[in-house]
């Protein structure tokens, strides 16, 4: 019998609080489900986190292209690469849980009806800087 999986709704959440969430319930065996990833938002000044998000685009290798850095522009893919970036990737484990891990814009309609948990430590309405969501970040990127 296999467990429920947990529903996480990104909406008005602060993306590394939550993705740090995530991470923890992944690599405990539970399988996460986040919704609305789109809506997630970065702390900060606007200038600044697209600034560093187009210096991170740069990275790249003039070896071998099947080895280079994927750069995510997407707010779902984005949001997956954060949590990534907190699991042991390297390990069976981390990739196991990074697998358990599914990312939606949106919430698709098998999920409009359940039961969606709000993390409270990571709810954007305590921030007092300015923060940025996902979906404008994706834009200014590309995505």
């Amino acid at each position: 019998m296999s467990k429920e999986p947990v529903l996480l709704d990104a909406k008005n959440q602060i993306l590394g609080r939550l993705a740090s969430y995530v991470a923890k319930h992944a690599l405990s065996g539970d399988s996460v489900i986040v919704l609305n990833a789109e809506k997630a938002v970065i702390s900060g000044r606007r200038k600044n986190i697209v600034e560093e998000a187009k210096r991170r685009l740069e990275t790249r290798t003039l070896a071998n292209q099947t080895t280079a850095p994927v750069h995510q522009r997407r707010p779902d893919l984005y949001f997956r690469r954060v949590v990534r970036g907190m699991l042991p990737w390297k390990k069976a484990k981390g990739k196991a849980a990074f697998h358990r891990v599914i990312v939606y814009m949106g919430i698709p309609e098998e999920y409009s009806g359940k039961a969606i948990v709000r993390v409270p430590d990571a709810d954007a309405a305590n921030l007092a800087s300015p923060y940025i969501t996902l979906e404008d970040l994706a834009t200014e990127i590309g995505g």
